[in-house]
């Protein structure tokens, strides 16, 4: 049975705290780049806040730690996004890809415009996963995990290519990334993982459903519905004319001006 406290709260939640963030980040990254320290500063702090939460709410089996958990993943993950879109934490490379790249070429050359954003992902999704391997409340490594998995498909879709690469919230100085994108086409690999996104948010759901109703367990699982069902969504527009400045335009006005003014 469907409760508002275990069930549409949390995807509620969820959703409003993706919208909210994106935009945010969007906003932060699209700014002057000489706000970027202030903003690399402000996001590390909230960063450290983040995990401080996740460790205290890893002890705790409750509804509030389960909700305390998840936001301090969020927390962390938009601290890296920080750090990546303002390229302070990108890779060696920060030109457009080599004319005439195929093969092995192509896929070295991309792989370090972001190997140090990588390494910083999988490095923090191994803590969180070792500190939180025998807690009570593991929300917090699973939500981290989820959302590394969901970003690493989307950038190995893109690229390989899909139908539609455009992104209107990818700061100025990154624009050389769009040189490693794939050719405009629909790839059974999109079909796939678009398939094995929503199958995860099914089965997420599942247990949702089957745990007590107001459960700690049914918000964690709620929470996690949400998540998954968020990245299909954004796999979704992958493959259709969309695009992302129609749900982040508000978030971009700096960047127009900016742009008006070069």
């Amino acid at each position: 049975m469907v409760s508002w406290q275990g069930h549409i709260l949390p995807v509620i939640v969820t959703v409003a705290v993706w919208f909210l963030a994106t935009g945010m980040i969007a906003w932060l990254d699209n700014r002057q780049r000489a706000t970027f320290p202030r903003s690399l500063l402000l996001s590390g702090g909230v960063g450290l806040a983040g995990l401080v939460a996740i460790l205290f709410a890893m002890q705790y089996a409750q509804v509030w730690a389960v909700y305390l958990a998840f936001m301090g993943a969020l927390m962390v993950w938009s601290w890296q996004e920080i750090a990546f879109l303002t390229g302070a934490a990108t890779g060696p490379r920060r030109e457009e890809i080599s004319p005439g790249s195929t093969g092995w070429q192509r896929f070295s050359e991309a792989s370090a415009t972001v190997i140090h954003h990588e390494i910083a992902l999988v490095l923090s999704a191994l803590m969180l996963i070792t500190l939180t391997w025998t807690a009570p409340n593991q929300i917090g490594a699973m939500t981290f995990v989820l959302l590394y998995t969901l970003r690493l498909s989307a950038k190995l879709n893109i690229f390989a290519g899909v139908p539609n690469s455009a992104t209107d919230i990818l700061p100025a100085h990154l624009s050389y990334l769009k040189s490693y994108y794939g050719p405009k086409r629909l790839r059974l690999e999109l079909v796939i993982s678009i398939a094995a996104v929503c199958a995860f948010a099914y089965w997420t759901g599942l247990r949702a459903m089957e745990a007590a109703a107001g459960s700690a367990e049914a918000v964690g699982a709620s929470l996690l519905f949400a998540l998954a069902a968020l990245g299909a969504l954004e796999h979704l527009f992958l493959a259709l004319p969309f695009r992302d400045g129609a749900l982040w335009g508000w978030a971009l006005p700096k960047r127009i001006t900016l742009e008006e003014e070069s």
